[in-house]
């Protein structure tokens, strides 16, 4: 678990808060325990006022900007993605990306960016493809992958009927048995921490919530909800409420030091 950087616990910080502005005080503090320096939080609060990340919602208090909400909501979202999978029928979602040039650098990392956290993985050079079992239509796919950074004109289609050939290399693009390892080995350590997380410091139990609640929330992010018939859906579920209650944890230990700052 890496230390964060100034700009990406303030990001985050922000992110968990939803939508509770965050104080230059508790900006400063919550860096402090990370043992980033005054003058590196100060900095990194202009930089991600200056970059369009952050803005002012009052005196010394901050708040993310609505171009900073299109992919902190989306993120955000991890908390019901499970809900949004469904049974799959066989088909699957295909996008066809065109290739971008070296100028469109920016683009290219968006559109990498929605595919990956929607599970894609590449056909070809222009074929992405995924499971269909995710969302309740094709057109709720659509538009997550467009408001994510895919690109407007992209097609996104379902297909099915592939031949058995290519079945079975669309079915390695993926490794099931490592994320079931994954899942096994995550939900141990949360529980873990979990067990031991009420005899720990006030500011040792917020640094270890944040970091190991941090590489938690990831890998729900970017796993792929593959369908019941590649991967062993009671351990996701079980490592996903590992996960639940870690960040229930973390909003309670998060909440308690703000409120011993302002007492």
């Amino acid at each position: 678990m890496r230390k964060p950087t100034a700009k990406s616990l303030i990001l985050d910080l922000l992110l968990a808060s939803k939508g509770r502005p965050l104080s230059a005080k508790q900006a400063i503090a919550a860096c402090g325990i990370f043992d980033i320096s005054v003058n590196n939080t100060r900095v990194a609060l202009v930089r991600l006022s200056a970059e369009g990340l952050i803005e002012s919602a009052g005196r010394a208090l901050y708040q993310l900007t609505d171009d900073a909400h299109t992919l902190a909501d989306d993120v955000a979202a991890w908390r019901t993605r499970s809900t949004r999978v469904r049974p799959w029928d066989g088909s699957y979602i295909v996008v066809q990306a065109e290739k971008l040039s070296r100028s469109e650098a920016k683009q290219q990392r968006a559109r990498a960016r929605a595919l990956l956290m929607l599970g894609f993985q590449p056909l070809n050079e222009h074929l992405f493809i995924r499971p269909n079992n995710i969302e309740d239509t094709l057109q709720s796919v659509r538009d997550r992958l467009y408001k994510l950074g895919l690109e407007k004109d992209a097609p996104v289609f379902e297909a099915r009927d592939f031949d058995l050939d290519l079945q079975r290399r669309i079915a390695t693009l993926w490794n099931p048995r490592e994320l079931e390892t994954n899942y096994a080995q995550l939900e141990k350590k949360m529980r873990t921490w979990l067990n031991r997380s009420g005899t720990l410091e006030p500011e040792v139990a917020a640094r270890e919530s944040f970091l190991l609640g941090g590489t938690a929330i990831k890998h729900v992010v970017y796993d792929p909800f593959l369908p019941a018939e590649w991967v062993n859906v009671q351990a996701r579920e079980r490592f996903l409420g590992a996960v639940d209650e870690v960040d229930q944890a973390g909003m309670r230990i998060w909440s308690s030091l703000w409120a011993s700052m302002e007492s």
